[in-house]
C-alpha cells in the first residue's frame, strides 16, 4: 500500500515581502503541505495573501509592523488554538501561533514559534529570551497530555549542541549557544519532545542559518537553529527529514533555510541510515 505522506516544512523568511520570489518558487516545487514561517516582518494586511492562497494555502497569521511576525500555511483546514504563547498574555511581540490542522486521516496540533534572539548577553534582551522559554516550556509540557501528533516548529534561535556550530569557541558566549538557552532546549527534549532532524540524522553536522556578514555562505559557517520537535505521537509517523540548503545560494536569499519533515499515517521505526538531508 503506497502511504500519502504529509510533509510539514518551517522556514524564517526574513521579511515575506522582501523574499517573496524565493519562497513562491519553493512552494511550486516541493509543495509542502504544511508551513510555518517566522520573521514575515509585516502585519496581516500588508502579508501578500493572494500570491499564497493562488497557490492553495489557507493561511493564519499574526504580524508585527517590521519585526517578527509568524504565519501557518496550510493546505488543509486549518484553525487558532493560540495566537500568543500561554503565560505571555501581554507580550507585544508576535512570535507564537499554535493551530489545528485536519490532515487526511491525521489531526495535527502546531506550534510556530519565533523564540527571541537574546544578544546581546548578558542583558535585558538576554532576561526576556529566557522568560519566554520558560513559558514554552510549561506549556510544551500541558500540549503533551493531550496525547496528539504534536509540533513545535520554528525559528528556535538556540544551536542545541557544539556540533551544531560551525565554531563553538567563537559562539560560546553569544546568546544563541549559552548554557541557560541550551538547558531550555534539553528541557523540551527531556519532557518527550525529539528532535527531528537527529532521530534521523544523529551523526551529520548540518545547518538550518549563514549570517549574511563575513563570507559565511562561502565558507559554509553556519548554526543550526531551526527546528522541529516532535511529541512522542507525531515521532511514531516521521519518515524523513530534509533541511533545503540549496536555498541559500539563491540570489537575493533568507538568511536561513527550510526544514521539512515528512510523516506518514502509520507507526515507522526511523531508520538512521537514511540518505543526507542535506538536499
Amino acid at each position: 500500500m503506497n502511504e500519502k505522506l504529509i510533509s510539514i516544512a518551517s522556514w524564517n523568511i526574513n521579511s515575506i515581502r522582501a523574499h517573496l520570489p524565493q519562497l513562491t518558487n519553493w512552494l511550486q516545487q516541493k509543495r509542502p503541505d504544511v508551513v510555518l514561517l517566522q520573521e514575515i516582518k509585516c502585519l496581516e494586511l500588508q502579508f501578500p495573501t493572494q500570491e499564497i492562497e493562488e497557490l492553495g494555502y489557507n493561511l493564519r497569521i499574526v504580524g508585527q509592523k517590521t519585526y517578527n511576525g509568524v504565519a501557518v500555511l496550510s493546505k488543509f483546514p486549518v484553525q487558532i488554538e493560540h495566537d500568543k504563547l500561554p503565560g505571555l498574555p501581554a507580550d507585544d511581540q508576535a512570535r507564537y501561533l499554535e493551530v489545528i490542522v485536519e490532515a487526511q486521516k491525521s489531526v495535527w496540533r502546531i506550534a510556530n514559534v519565533y523564540v527571541p534572539n537574546g544578544n546581546p548577553y548578558p542583558g535585558d534582551k538576554f532576561d526576556y529570551k529566557l522568560r519566554w522559554l520558560h513559558c514554552l516550556c510549561t506549556h510544551a509540557q500541558n500540549i503533551l497530555s493531550y496525547e496528539e501528533k504534536t509540533i513545535i516548529g520554528g525559528d528556535f534561535n538556540i544551536a542545541p549542541q557544539d556540533f551544531d556550530v560551525y565554531d563553538p569557541a567563537g559562539w560560546q558566549n553569544d546568546a544563541l549557544c549559552r548554557p541557560e538557552s541550551r538547558q531550555f532546549y534539553r528541557q523540551l527534549l527531556h519532557l518527550g519532545y525529539s528532535d527531528a532532524l537527529r532521530l534521523l540524522y544523529p551523526k551529520d553536522q548540518i545547518y538550518t542559518f549563514w549570517d549574511y556578514q563575513g563570507g559565511c555562505w562561502p565558507r559554509n559557517a553556519g548554526l543550526r537553529i531551526d527546528h522541529l520537535l516532535l511529541s512522542p505521537q507525531a515521532a511514531d509517523v516521521l519518515k524523513d527529514v530534509q533541511v533545503d540548503k540549496y536555498l541559500r545560494a539563491d540570489d537575493k536569499p533568507s538568511d536561513h533555510v527550510a526544514i521539512v519533515g515528512k510523516f506518514g499515517d502509520y507507526s515507522n521505526i526511523p531508520n538512521i541510515t537514511m540518505h543526507s538531508a542535506a538536499h
